[in-house]
């Protein structure tokens, strides 16, 4: 019997002569200053929509640790990333299928950082990342709440980082907070964060908390913030958390799944930049090395 290694090879060979996609998978990394602010929420449902329309996504829970994908939809995996890490799976084996064919990964518990890895598990990791390149259009990061380094890691290799934050000041403070450090982590003008206000009770308290937070950043940060939308307190958000179902498919008429629809079509039509393109392939090839990303920028 072939060992999980060579397994491994032989599909990566066979993935090789397949013919060439055109581009790379678009990384969209949804972040949070801190937790409860609807992060996951947002991860799951644009998910959904981004299949609607046509777009092979898969959802990577990347909060290493803490499993809240598979909570949100009552799903429990057979599989998750430490099985990939510590090489007994390949990661088209423990992709989980959920309502609406959406995919993810799990994020598991007991994974270490990925600073901390191996260079074994490294490898192992960067080798399976490529097989992800190769089979969607789109990847959705739920990175873990706060400015670790493995989140800051995920944030500056994605082609979009769309921070989440709500009215609450410890969620503004907080969100702040992770806009410095990370512009602290990247290189000068390479930023690019688009906002979403979550939990709203109208589009006038979304703009105001926008404008304050776009006004630290530009006078403090020197980064740019963008205005990606606004989504309100609807309590259908609520009862689909209960029952763990989505909203946008349990409430298709509610308020929030039309506003986060509105968020799906803006992603969709915001061209990435070729020339400042990073994606999942630059983000394979510094894990291939065992770089240190962000602390060597």
């Amino acid at each position: 019997m072939k060992d999980q290694a060579q397994n491994l090879r032989d599909i990566i060979k066979k993935k090789n002569k397949e013919p060439k996609r055109t581009c790379s998978a678009k990384v969209i990394a949804i972040t949070s200053g801190k937790g409860g602010v609807g992060k996951t929420n947002v991860a799951l449902n644009l998910a959904i929509d981004f299949i609607n329309r046509g777009k092979k996504t898969l959802i990577l829970d990347a909060d290493l640790g803490l499993a809240n994908i598979e909570v949100l939809l009552g799903i429990v995996p057979k599989y998750n990333l430490s099985d990939v890490i510590y090489g007994k799976k390949i990661i088209t084996d423990i992709i989980t299928i959920g309502p609406n064919e959406v995919k993810f990964i799990s994020g598991g518990s007991g994974i270490r950082e990925l600073t901390s890895l191996t260079e074994t598990q490294i490898k192992t990791f960067a080798q399976n990342l490529n097989l992800l390149d190769k089979m969607v259009d789109i990847i959705i990061i739920d990175t873990g709440a706060g400015i670790s380094d493995t989140v800051m890691t995920f944030l500056g290799f994605a082609d979009e980082v769309l921070l989440v934050t709500t009215p609450e000041p410890t969620a503004i403070t907080d969100a702040y907070a992770l806009l410095k450090v990370f512009s602290d982590k990247i290189k000068k003008g390479d930023i690019n964060v688009k906002l979403v206000i979550n939990k709203v009770k109208d589009e006038n308290e979304g703009q105001k908390i926008f404008e304050k937070i776009k006004k630290v950043a530009d006078k403090f940060l020197n980064i740019k913030v963008e205005d990606l939308g606004y989504l309100p307190n609807d309590e259908c958000l609520e009862k689909s958390v209960r029952s763990q179902e989505a909203v946008i498919i349990k409430y298709p008429k509610s308020e929030i799944t039309i506003a986060l629809k509105k968020l799906a079509e803006k992603i969709l039509n915001i061209k990435t930049d070729k020339s400042n393109a990073k994606g999942l392939k630059m983000f394979i090839e510094l894990v291939k090395n065992k770089i240190n990303i962000i602390k060597d920028l």
